[in-house]
């Protein structure tokens, strides 16, 4: 049967008629959603601007300061690569990069497992689980320097030393400890691994919230060791938190300046002074803001290519 052209057209246009107020719709759709990402944009604006003067505009002044010798009183002269030929001519700067490696060889070593396992021990308790989180989180409370000098106190040489009393009752020491090339730095680990394995300990904490009681149960059922419940449960469900507090610990061992500039002052022999350290020294002590700025550009340099690295490397691993 054929079907009249005139019957054709209406329909035709009845299909156009009832495709124009969709069209409108999604036309006025459309434009409410741009004023809607205006008018953000520019109630945004003024925190941006903010942001931008004191985060942003400092980090591209530091890039011009590295190429110009000034005390910031007097107006800056233009050096050129000068700075950097004496930084690179410093002989202490390959063992100030070799201490914080070292340094944060040892955070990882020290300050990634300890607030996960403790993490996991009190998430298995059934009571006083309140108490402990307090007590783990008590050291961040405490100010960074308060701390380290209470530290430096406990670390005393001699048998009146509160570490080498403990070590005493079972006939060790008395130990140098910050007073030796070989153990002030473990030293300084263990300081900086007091202070701040509380926030870890808590966004462990606050992860393992997260995970799946049946997987628990189901291994219970198959009777899985504790360590293997962790092992194969635990730790797989966690594997992004992990990750990131991985990455921030990297990034804070490799800034680390607190511990080392009051517990040890970079000695002794120079075997605690870090990169941050010699960034103070250049601008605090000798005065060449130029050199302490070119270092500090080299060392943001290096924190940006280890994250992309980073990044990288865990990218597969952390979507598994």
């Amino acid at each position: 049967m054929t079907i009249a052209p005139e019957r054709l057209d209406d329909a035709a246009a009845g299909r156009v008629v009832q495709a124009t107020p969709v069209r409108r719709r999604e036309g006025r759709r459309s434009g409410m959603r741009r004023r809607a990402a205006v008018a953000g944009l520019l109630f945004l604006l003024p925190s941006l601007l903010i942001f931008a003067y004191f985060a942003w505009w400092p980090i591209l002044q530091s890039f011009t300061l590295a190429f110009q010798q000034t005390n910031l009183v007097e107006p800056a002269v233009w050096v050129g690569w000068r700075n950097f030929e004496v930084l690179f001519a410093d002989p202490l700067l390959p063992k100030a990069a070799a201490n914080t490696l070292w340094f944060t060889v040892l955070s990882l070593a020290i300050g990634l497992p300890v607030p996960l396992v403790c993490a996991v021990l009190m998430s298995e308790l059934r009571h006083g689980g309140a108490v402990a989180r307090v007590l783990a989180y008590l050291p961040v409370v405490i100010p960074p320097v308060v701390a380290v000098l209470l530290f430096k106190v406990f670390f005393a040489p001699g048998e009146s030393g509160v570490a080498n009393s403990l070590l005493g009752i079972v006939g060790i020491g008395p130990l140098p400890w910050l007073q030796s090339a070989e153990l002030a730095m473990p030293s300084l680990v263990i300081a900086a691994t007091w202070s701040g394995a509380g926030t870890a300990v808590l966004i462990y904490l606050a992860a393992l919230t997260g995970v799946s009681t049946e997987l628990y149960e189901a291994s219970e059922l198959d009777g899985a060791s504790v360590w293997r419940r962790v092992w194969h449960i635990t730790l797989p469900q966690m594997r992004g938190v992990i990750l990131v507090l991985l990455l921030l610990q990297i990034i804070g061992a490799i800034q680390v300046f607190t511990e080392p500039y009051v517990m040890t002052d970079g000695g002794p022999a120079n075997a605690t002074v870090t990169i941050m350290l010699m960034i103070y020294r250049y601008a605090f002590l000798f005065g060449n803001y130029g050199v302490a700025t070119a270092l500090s550009v080299l060392l943001a340099m290096v924190l940006v290519i280890v994250s992309a690295v980073y990044l990288r490397l865990t990218r597969s691993w952390s979507t598994r």
